[in-house]
């Protein structure tokens, strides 16, 4: 990789013109610069620590994928910026309509564990669509591999602290927080092609 020396000096609109031409330094000395702020923001919002860093990590992934398209008629920190709050929002709705059965037997190394969410009271249609996700996001989860399941499993359905599911699977917080990233992504991607755009919530809703 090359050596971040001589890219502090140049403007955001520089170093994105060099990062959609593929240079991964650019980036990183991007992000450098507004990751403190991005937290910030994210914290406000969530007022969670864990759950900010985890969405600022997932703005941030986007960023990286969608650079090619920012068209620089803003600031590089605003675009960053309502990419990092759409983020949060999504995360508030999400916690509000995730509504599921259950998911048993979901196994992590040796242990068994079973996912029990909230069934509030709905429709027999409502009902039978809860059931029809939570058949597919068993599969679904069942899929991702382990390597990648197994911090997913940990974090967002047990919901232990990073640093816990880091010892727990014996590597650092942040190789478990880069997996989850992908477990996360990977799930998403999975479910889509069962649900469209909105995903579960074209059943649930």
């Amino acid at each position: 990789m090359q050596n971040m020396d001589g890219y502090g000096g140049l403007l955001d609109d520089q170093l994105v013109t060099m990062a959609q031409g593929a240079d991964g330094v650019a980036f990183s000395e991007l992000i450098r610069r507004h990751r403190s702020s991005c937290t910030k923001l994210a914290l406000s919002i969530l007022r969670d620590r864990q759950d900010a860093e985890d969405e600022v990590q997932n703005a941030l992934w986007k960023a990286y994928e969608h650079i090619g398209q920012f068209q620089q008629d803003s600031k590089f920190s605003t675009w960053l910026t309502r990419i990092v709050v759409n983020q949060c929002l999504m995360r508030l709705r999400q916690a509000r309509r995730a509504r599921f059965l259950y998911l048993d037997d979901a196994q992590i190394g040796d242990d068994s564990i079973t996912l029990e969410l909230p069934d509030p009271t709905r429709s027999p249609e409502q009902k039978l669509g809860q059931t029809e996700v939570a058949t597919v996001l068993k599969r679904e989860i069942h899929r991702i591999p382990p390597l990648l399941r197994n911090v997913f499993l940990l974090r967002d359905i047990q919901e232990m602290p990073m640093p816990d599911v880091a010892a727990r699977l014996g590597i650092s917080v942040a190789a478990a927080k880069s997996r989850l990233l992908r477990a996360r992504l990977e799930l998403r991607q999975r479910m889509a092609k069962h649900f469209g755009r909105l995903g579960p919530a074209t059943l649930t809703a």
